[in-house]
């Protein structure tokens, strides 16, 4: 035990941790309940070890739709103190610098040795291969926080100073690293018996669905970040180039698709609000089970005006949708009321955000249309993705649909886009026949026609290239279709879209919105500013705000533009237009990274300080 103990204090020293992340790190995985000089005997213990690790971190609910709401096309509550206007972010408000995975994976790996002449070569491998995938795993949610780390493959002893009181290390280094682990556990985890049709346990699909995020991930960001925010210095391609990146997210997206089996279920929405996983779709997923895993929030959490950040859909949202005969919607489409603007369009926008005519269940049990609440809706567009279509799970904790962390869409995507992005690298598109077989595909299940781009959506093009630091100016056609399609199909899946701007360079928009005050929800006509919107039965009003009004069930508090402060509302052309929803945020390039926690770096001086914070 005191070996232990000295352990622990030496991983301390190493990643600045503390007291809480010590009793966590003593906790959370127990060392000391198996013999360390045993264990890792027999394929049964590499396999519970193994489960040790799918039941710590695997993502929940909270990550998955919960993760995704500080984006661009979120509206929220106040958003989070990080991209908030009025609050300083610096090193001794930032967290997340826990290393307890680090422990779990490295002990894993240095001590499962025990196992080799006990089981099958190919079992070995495998179990080292979903080791090395988690290592991956947490080590890349870390670099995409931190960008420059310490990397560590072994598991730490109170004798490797250098290591313990050592610097942190290039994130290039880092990466190639981490593609090392990738590549092993996408070449040696295997499918058969582990390819369950829960869809939970780790699987060499899912290994390669996750490789080919990652490397997506950092071949844009590479791509479209022409430095390592962590020193602000220009990336050296010493490892591996962005092409080199491009192509095994390409690669292993598109062994996916050949060897996966996978297929689109017909019905969308069925995906986020089933018991049961739909295991043709679904690579990876989470099924609850009440007397397993209790019940999860998800409906109470987009119906409630105390719990989570009342997180709205908003007008670029809505817009992204295209229209059913694939084209997009014009200026004034944009400029017609709730009532009306659902009519004619891609299937999806309906599973996302409420329009006329969704079914629910109501409080005496009858069939009913649903009804916005203004209470905890920002901008009039309510979100409904993940939401179980019956009253008594508003308010309540009672969810019990499985809950998707990856499905085959988004591999398609992935494909696509990376096959794009390296036909871009040589001056080309992709074919038709590769775009009928991802975004087509996705376009065709959502009822709208599928129509290979030949010119830029003039609306989408201006999204991402006005009032921005780094405008996409040379982006082509095909490129901005497949971004609008990741909206489309994953909007509030696991922090993708945050992601997505990251990567793409772009994540002041965030903080640009409407005017750079706050976020566009719904078209107000000038009727329905004077006479109340009508919408499934109920009249909702735009009345002038008194000093300190708020918002109630069917009436927005609304106050002349001039005068607007945080969290009030005002309508764009003064007497009507777009409900604008007030909250100032802020952006500065040096948020691509976020600083090293002021307690990890005054134990240890070497980790040093990420370029642009305290």
């Amino acid at each position: 035990m005191k070996k232990f103990i000295n352990i622990l204090s030496a991983a301390a020293v190493l990643f600045g941790m503390t007291a809480c992340d010590i009793e966590e790190f003593l906790t959370r995985e127990p060392i000391n309940e198996f013999s360390a000089e045993t264990y890792f005997a027999s394929e049964a213990e590499l396999e519970m070890y193994a489960n040790g690790m799918l039941n710590a971190y695997m993502p929940d609910y909270t990550e998955t739709a919960g993760g995704d709401s500080y984006n661009d096309l979120i509206a929220t509550k106040t958003s989070t103190d990080f991209f908030r206007a009025d609050v300083e972010w610096n090193s001794t408000r930032q967290g997340s610098w826990s290393w307890g995975f680090l422990r779990k994976m490295n002990y894993m790996l240095d001590n499962m040795d025990k196992a080799k002449n006990n089981v099958s070569e190919d079992i070995y491998n495998h179990y080292e291969g979903v080791a090395r995938f988690w290592r991956a795993y947490n080590y890349f949610s870390r670099l995409k926080t931190f960008s420059d780390i310490p990397w560590v493959e072994h598991y730490v002893q109170p004798s490797d100073t250098a290591i313990l009181y050592g610097a942190r290390d290039d994130r290039e280094y880092v990466f190639h690293k981490i593609a090392e682990d990738l590549d092993f556990a996408c070449e040696n985890v295997m499918n058969g018996k582990f390819k369950t049709a829960e869809r939970s346990v780790i699987c060499k699909d899912i290994v390669e669905a996750f490789a080919s995020r990652f490397y997506l991930y950092e071949a844009s960001f590479r791509q479209n970040v022409k430095v390592n925010p962590a020193t602000n210095k220009a990336w050296t391609n010493s490892y591996e180039t962005v092409k080199d990146l491009y192509e095994k997210a390409q690669k292993y997206a598109k062994d996916v698709i050949d060897n996966g089996g996978y297929s689109l279920v017909k019905d969308y929405p069925s995906l986020f609000i089933s018991d049961q996983l739909l295991s043709n779709e679904v690579i990876w997923g989470k099924t609850f089970l009440t007397e397993v895993n209790g019940r999860h929030s998800y409906t109470r959490y987009f119906h409630s005006s105390t719990l989570g950040q009342q997180y709205s859909g908003t007008k670029d949202l809505v817009r992204m949708f295209l229209k059913t005969d694939g084209t997009p919607i014009s200026d004034a489409e944009a400029q017609q009321s709730i009532t009306t603007e659902f009519n004619g369009r891609d299937s999806r926008l309906s599973a996302t955000v409420l329009g006329p005519g969704r079914k629910i269940v109501n409080a005496a049990g009858a069939t009913a249309n649903e009804t916005v609440d203004f209470t905890f809706c920002k901008t009039g567009y309510q979100i409904v993705k993940w939401c179980i279509p019956d009253e008594s799970h508003f308010q309540n904790s009672v969810d019990e649909n499985s809950i998707p962390i990856v499905r085959y869409p988004e591999v398609l995507l992935n494909y696509a886009e990376a096959s794009e992005a390296l036909a871009n690298l040589d001056g080309g598109t992709i074919s038709a026949d590769v775009w009928n077989a991802t975004v087509g595909l996705l376009r065709e299940r959502a009822g709208v026609t599928n129509v290979y781009p030949t010119a830029r959506d003039p609306w989408l093009y201006n999204y991402y290239t006005e009032g921005l630091v780094n405008p996409a100016t040379s982006i082509t056609p095909v490129m901005l279709e497949i971004r609008r399609e990741r909206v489309t199909e994953l909007t509030f899946e696991s922090e993708l879209r945050q992601a997505d701007l990251y990567r793409y360079g772009q994540a002041d928009l965030v903080v640009r919105r409407y005017k750079s005050k706050g976020w566009a929800g719904i078209w107000v006509t000038p009727e329905e500013a004077a006479d109340g919107l009508k919408f499934e039965g109920m009249t909702y009003t735009f009345k002038s705000a008194a000093s300190g009004a708020v918002n109630s069930t069917t009436n927005y508090p609304i106050k002349p533009e001039a005068s607007v402060v945080n969290t009030d509302w005002f309508l764009s052309e003064g007497d009507h237009g777009y409900l604008v929803y007030v909250y100032a945020l802020a952006w500065e390039a040096k948020k691509y990274c976020r600083p090293i926690p002021l307690s990890a770096y005054t134990i240890n001086p070497a980790l040093g300080q990420n370029y642009g914070w305290d």
